[in-house]
């Protein structure tokens, strides 16, 4: 497993957590991370039982302090048994330190070694660090969106924003997982030009204008490809300006279950910090 250098995941160790005092602390970092007032944290007893058959929960340790962990459990898609992951947690000290991918590529160890083909998790498609984590740096494809899928939360993260999301399908064995993964320090020089020729290829469904609105939406493409930008810093959006957050979900909602709805799937994302551009590509599924 290659995992990308950084001076702050020097003091990092990860472990598997099993015992009743390891999920304890998972839980207190669960509501350390989620805010004060969240009640939909995963209790002792499920993490217990879940763990016992086949559940992964690896954490990550900055000396002895618990600063992260990642927790799946077994489902059942189409007949086959996969592994899907409820949580990823990590303290915003350690976001930006390549710990979030590590504990992924570990959970991708367990997988593989329990001779399973795929992961999925479900996650906000308007948060652009975890669209960029789960597209650029792990490989993963989306064709399904989920309206309101857990209801009303009562994390502050989510500012009574409809809980709607991407359901990330992680192929774990195929080649474009594996030269994803294989690359420490972003895409290679092939992989920006492949990315780059089909960029130039797709016409835009949509545009962030500079009021940050949600502007030019096209819901009749029928090109091969399709790109469908977001605001970067979402989060900050949903407590400084829960209208326009709103705006962003039911104008992004129309475009992607439309598009998913029509034969289209989300295959990568572009995440250009400097100019604060992010933008997924959708490939139709008859390409």
């Amino acid at each position: 497993m290659n995992i990308a250098p950084d001076h702050r995941m020097q003091t990092i160790s990860y472990r598997d957590l099993t015992s009743l005092d390891d999920f304890a602390r998972v839980v207190e970092l669960e509501r350390e991370i989620w805010g004060i007032g969240y009640s939909d944290v995963v209790p002792v007893p499920i993490f217990a039982v879940t763990i016992k058959r086949g559940g992964v929960l690896v954490g990550a340790f900055d000396a002895d302090r618990l600063v992260a962990f990642v927790y799946s459990f077994p489902g059942i898609k189409n007949g086959t048994t996969t592994q899907w992951s409820h949580m990823l947690g990590v303290l915003d000290d350690y976001r930006s330190a390549g710990v979030g991918r590590a504990l992924k590529l570990l959970q991708r160890d367990r997988a593989l070694a329990m001779g399973l083909d795929l992961i999925e998790w479900t996650y906000d498609p308007l948060q652009a660090l975890n669209a960029h984590l789960n597209f650029a740096r792990l490989g993963v494809v989306v064709d399904e969106y989920e309206e309101n899928i857990y209801g009303a939360s009562t994390s502050v993260l989510h500012r009574g924003n409809p809980t709607d999301r991407f359901v990330a399908e992680w192929w774990i064995r195929r080649p474009h997982v594996e030269r994803r993964i294989a690359v420490d320090r972003g895409p290679s020089p092939l992989a920006r030009a492949v990315r780059s020729n089909e960029v130039a290829d797709a016409r835009p469904a949509n545009r962030v204008d500079p009021s940050r609105a949600c502007v030019d939406v096209n819901l009749a493409l029928t090109d091969r490809r399709v790109l469908v930008e977001i605001p970067v810093g979402f989060t900050e959006m949903l407590a400084e300006a829960p209208d326009l957050a709103m705006h962003w979900r039911l104008a992004t909602r129309e475009l992607f279950t439309t598009y998913f709805g029509r034969g289209y799937r989300a295959v990568d994302f572009s995440l250009d910090r400097p100019k604060r551009k992010s933008t997924y590509l959708l490939t139709s599924t008859a390409d």
